[in-house]
C-alpha cells in the first residue's frame, strides 16, 4: 500500500507501449475544512467531492498528479509529482508508437491540463470557480499520431468539446448546457466519435451528436433511481456502453436502444467508475469502483449478457473512487495488474484480477 498523503480519487495506466509501466494517481485536498463531501443531490444521494463554502470564504481545492512506475516486483515507485488544483479525472490519449504519451487532467479550477513527458500546457474550459468533473479522449479505438478530441463535463451543467488545430494547439470548439445538476461524466462513443454521452445528478443520461445543434440531445434516458456517475463505451464490442449510478447498479446498454438496459447488475455501494478490460481476449470483463463497497471485477458474458462478480478487492477502508487496468501483458496466471485508490484513507494499492 502507498500512502498518497492527500485524498486520492483517480488512477490511470498509460496505454503507450513505451510507457505501459507508468500510471498516475490524482489527489484532491480541500483546505481549511474537515468535511470534503457535503453536497447532496436533489434525490438525497451523496455527491462527489463538492464541498459547500464556509461563510462567504471560497474554499481552496489543491491537488497533485502523482506519477508512478511499476517495479519488477510489481510495487509502485513514485517518480514524479505535479502540483495542480484538485484533480477530479485523468485520461491518457491513445496515440501510436511514434507519438509521445500525453495525459489530460481535469481540475477544480475549470482547466484541462495536458502533460507530455517533460512538457505541459493548460486549457481553460470555464471560470476558476467551475470544476472540470470528467474528461475522455476520442482516440481509444483509433490511436493517432497527433492529439485526439476531448469531451469535458463541468460542474455548472455544461459539456464542452476540445480539438487540436493544424498546429497542434488545443482549444474549446463547442460548449453547451447539458444537465440541470452536476454532469459527473462525459464520454465518447469510441466507434462513432461524432457522438458523446453524458450523465449527471439529474438522474439522466443523454446522447449528443456534435455535428448537430446542442439544443436537443439525440436521446434522453430518465429511468435511473439516482445520479448517473460513469459511462464507458466498449472498446472491443460495438454499440455497448457500461453506465454506473449512485443506485448501486451498473447498466449495460445497446446504444441503438439506449432507454432499456440489456442488463442491470448490483455492485453495491454506488458505482463511481467502470472500465472495460483493454484486451480483446478479456472483453467480457469490467472493472468497477464501488464507492462504499470496494472494487470488483465483473464478467458480462453470453448472448443474454449474464452478470457475475468474479473478484472483489476490499483492502481499502474508505470511498473507492479511482481504478484502472494495466495495459501490460497478463501474468502467468492470466491475471492483469490493477491499481486502485481511495479517498479519506488516501491509499493506493496494486493487485491483480
Amino acid at each position: 500500500m502507498v500512502n498518497t498523503v492527500w485524498p486520492a480519487d483517480s488512477v490511470e495506466f498509460c496505454p503507450h507501449e513505451s510507457a505501459s509501466d507508468i500510471f498516475v494517481c490524482g489527489t484532491y485536498l480541500l483546505e481549511n475544512s474537515t468535511v470534503d463531501v457535503v453536497h447532496t443531490a436533489s434525490d438525497g444521494d451523496e455527491a462527489h467531492l463538492e464541498p459547500d463554502n464556509i461563510g462567504n470564504q471560497r474554499q481552496v481545492r489543491r491537488g497533485k498528479c502523482l506519477v508512478f512506475q511499476v517495479t519488477e516486483s510489481r510495487a509502485a515507485s513514485q517518480i514524479q509529482e505535479i502540483n495542480l488544483p484538485a484533480v477530479l479525472d485523468q485520461k491518457w490519449c491513445h496515440t501510436t508508437s511514434t507519438a509521445s504519451p500525453v495525459l489530460g487532467v481535469a481540475d477544480s479550477e475549470g482547466n484541462i491540463t495536458l502533460h507530455e513527458w517533460h512538457k505541459g500546457e493548460s486549457i481553460s474550459c470555464a471560470p476558476s470557480d467551475v470544476l472540470c468533473l470528467s474528461l475522455d479522449w476520442s482516440t481509444r479505438r483509433f490511436p493517432t499520431n497527433t492529439l485526439g478530441s476531448l469531451v469535458v463535463s463541468l460542474s455548472d451543467g455544461s459539456l464542452c468539446v476540445l480539438k487540436p488545430d493544424p498546429t497542434g494547439e488545443v482549444s474549446v470548439v463547442d460548449k453547451w448546457h447539458a444537465h440541470d445538476y452536476e454532469p459527473w461524466i462525459a464520454a465518447w462513443n469510441y466507434w462513432d466519435t461524432s457522438v458523446v454521452y453524458s450523465g449527471g445528478d439529474d438522474l439522466t443520461m443523454k446522447g449528443w451528436d456534435i455535428r448537430q445543434s446542442f439544443s436537443r440531445p439525440i436521446f434522453t434516458n430518465k429511468r435511473f433511481d439516482a445520479g448517473v456517475t460513469t459511462i464507458q463505451s466498449h472498446p472491443h464490442t460495438e454499440h455497448l456502453i457500461a453506465v454506473g449510478s449512485y443506485d448501486n447498479s451498473v447498466y449495460i446498454f445497446d446504444v441503438r436502444k439506449p432507454i432499456v438496459p440489456l442488463v442491470r447488475g448490483d455492485v453495491g455501494g454506488g458505482a463511481w467508475r467502470v472500465k472495460w478490460h483493454p484486451s480483446p481476449t478479456r472483453k467480457e470483463d469490467l472493472l468497477v469502483a464501488g464507492m462504499h463497497d470496494g472494487f470488483k471485477v465483473v464478467k458480462v458474458h453470453g448472448e443474454g449478457l449474464a452478470w457475475g462478480i468474479t473478484k472483489r478487492f476490499d483492502d481499502h477502508k474508505s470511498l473507492a473512487y479511482g481504478v484502472d487496468w494495466s495495459f501490460t501483458p497478463p501474468d502467468v496466471d492470466g491475471q492483469t495488474l490493477i491499481a486502485s485508490c481511495s479517498f479519506y484513507d488516501h491509499a493506493l494499492h496494486l493487485w491483480s484480477g
